[in-house]
């Protein structure tokens, strides 16, 4: 009998799992019993993620007491006075995420650790400023972000409300790895319990005050120019309402997307990645003739947009609206004379290279990270205990995340509304809309055709060819990709580049990441998502037109295309 076959029956069999889960397990397929046997489910990038259900690989009571036994363990090891200090825990509209919550409280509360838990939902920017707001030793966000209905997910943070980091979650994996399956786990029953507390609406209060304060030209007539909102069933809609409201905005939200629906029953994705999820909102927009539809995920942390632009509403990418926004934050700043001397700005390296332009412009010096808010989170906190470091001006990811002021340590999704709403009225107000202004932009600063592949790979047999095709691309030095020449190769796994013949070591943590650099200053980057089974191609297409960047776009999908049927 194989492993995968020994953990079913021991699920099966055990008097711990509930019947409906047992009635789950029996009819399951083997293609399904691999799936959701042949590993844990794992930390990733973003915390731990997974589709619910019966299972090691799934989200679960059972994977939610682990991963909470660990982070309690974690914690009391790591901070002296965690018991007292407490962690704060919030959640999304997700099934059993309120279950969850409150089992997680319980748990601590076995370990002597006081927890924190709001009356309901909240997003997950104001979880981490909660962290913040208490003093707290760490925090706890059951959320699955813009995944599917079907997953949920665990994510950790530390005493400033940040995402742990590698050099972090480290040594709670390390002690995850020592706590034995999921099955047999006890808590403790000999500790003095702590207790729960439901945070009072001063928190609330003072995070919305705070996202206001941000605000660059709040004087600006609102009057004529309008917004449609949704939060995507989500956890944002409270905080957006107050905000939009407090500064007079003639705003429209998506009613049948303001519930709080785990079954996301009124959208086709909650992604602001997908096209899909803008068809409720345009359609509203259309009707009563916005300006501009924005839009949280479920967890409140990314925003996307949609502009109207002659007739038409065009989604802008992540990449796109930051870009803008960073510029119109550095711009104003300048005129204003807050723009620090010795500024700094935080992205990514799959974030396009035109933030990096922008910021050069202004004077301000970039930093780039792995993919993860977290360490965008960690390295404003870097500075701050050095006390002579860059001051923080603007930071984020092509992936629809950003952060405007570090009173929260996570992207912002809150923020970004209020922010796109304020410069998409600045530019309305000189008769332009964001789509001009972004092409303004390129025109200062150069074309770029940024864009993200998606390739699925689920199950067991999926997971195997996604080592694979990243071996394969480790194989060799590549030197020529998509016919054209590759003049730098970082692989952040390895730590290691390569230029031609000369090597060097990279600075970076490692991870499954290859980052190709083009003659003609586009790049191609392959990543497995740490969330999801999936690999990402993310492609950096630059040129001197709109039409040259799309046929180099298209000159390097065409080349990984041919490379991954071989």
């Amino acid at each position: 009998m194989n492993n995968i076959q020994e953990k079913y029956l021991k699920w099966l069999n055990s008097p711990k799992v509930s019947s409906k889960d047992k009635e789950l397990l029996k009819n399951m397929s083997q293609k399904e019993i691999d799936d959701a046997f042949f590993k844990d489910v794992e930390f990733g990038t973003a915390g731990m993620r997974g589709l619910l259900g019966p299972g090691t690989n799934r989200l679960n009571e059972f994977s939610i007491k682990k991963a909470s036994i660990g982070f309690a363990k974690y914690i009391l090891e790591t901070y002296p006075n965690a018991k007292e200090d407490g962690i704060v825990i919030s959640h999304d509209n997700r099934h059993y995420s309120r279950e969850f919550t409150l089992q997680t409280a319980n748990i601590f509360n076995a370990f002597g650790i006081k927890a924190y838990i709001f009356d309901s939902l909240r997003p997950t920017p104001e979880l981490s400023y909660a962290v913040r707001y208490k003093k707290a030793a760490g925090g706890v966000m059951i959320t699955a972000s813009h995944n599917p209905k079907e997953y949920n997910g665990y994510k950790v943070y530390d005493e400033q409300g940040c995402q742990l980091v590698p050099g972090k979650i480290k040594r709670l994996l390390e002690i995850i790895d020592t706590l034995g399956e999921e099955l047999e786990l006890e808590e403790p029953h000999d500790i003095t319990r702590g207790e729960t507390i439901v945070l009072g609406k001063d928190v609330d209060d003072t995070y919305v005050e705070l996202v206001e304060s941000i605000s660059l030209h709040p004087e600006l007539p609102k009057k004529g120019f309008k917004i449609v909102y949704t939060p995507q069933h989500g956890t944002s809609y409270v905080n957006a309402l107050r905000v939009f409201n407090d500064f007079g905005y003639e705003f429209y939200p998506v009613k049948e997307q303001c519930t709080f629906d785990p079954d996301f029953s009124a959208t086709l994705s909650p992604n602001p990645e997908e096209e899909k999820a803008y068809i409720e909102p345009i359609k509203l927009a259309k009707e009563i003739g916005a300006h501009i539809v924005t839009m949280t995920d479920p967890d409140g942390d990314r925003c996307g947009l949609a502009v109207l632009h002659n007739g038409e509403y065009v989604l802008m990418s992540g990449n796109q609206s930051a870009a803008l926004l960073l510029d119109y934050i550095l711009k104003t700043r300048q005129e204003k004379g807050t723009l620090a001397k010795n500024g700094v700005m935080y992205n990514t390296i799959v974030t396009s290279s035109l933030g990096k332009d922008i910021a050069e412009h202004y004077g301000v010096k970039t930093e780039q990270f792995l993919t993860g808010f977290k360490f965008i989170g960690d390295q404003i906190h870097h500075y701050e205990l050095l006390g002579d470091g860059p001051t923080f001006e603007f930071g984020y990811e092509e992936s629809y995340g950003c952060l405007i002021a570090p009173f929260v340590r996570d992207k912002d999704g809150i923020q970004a509304i209020l922010m796109y709403s304020e410069m998409a009225l600045y530019y309305h107000l000189q008769g332009k809309d964001l789509i001009e202004a972004y092409d303004d932009l390129e025109k200062r600063f150069g074309y770029h055709a940024d864009i993200t592949l998606n390739k699925s790979f689920p199950g067991m047999e999926g997971s195997q060819n996604m080592e694979r095709i990243m071996n394969s691309f480790r194989a060799n030095k590549i030197l020529e990709f998509a016919h054209r020449k590759v003049v730098r190769v970082e692989d952040y796994l390895s730590s290691r580049g390569y230029e031609g013949d000369k090597e060097f070591e990279l600075s970076l943590p490692k991870s499954n990441v290859i980052k190709m650099f083009f003659i003609d200053k586009s790049t191609l980057t392959i990543r497995p998502s740490g969330t999801e089974p999936k690999i990402k191609f993310y492609i950096g297409a630059v040129a001197d037109s709109h039409e040259k960047a799309n046929q180099v776009y298209l000159e390097i999908k065409a080349g990984l295309d041919e490379y991954m049927q071989k």
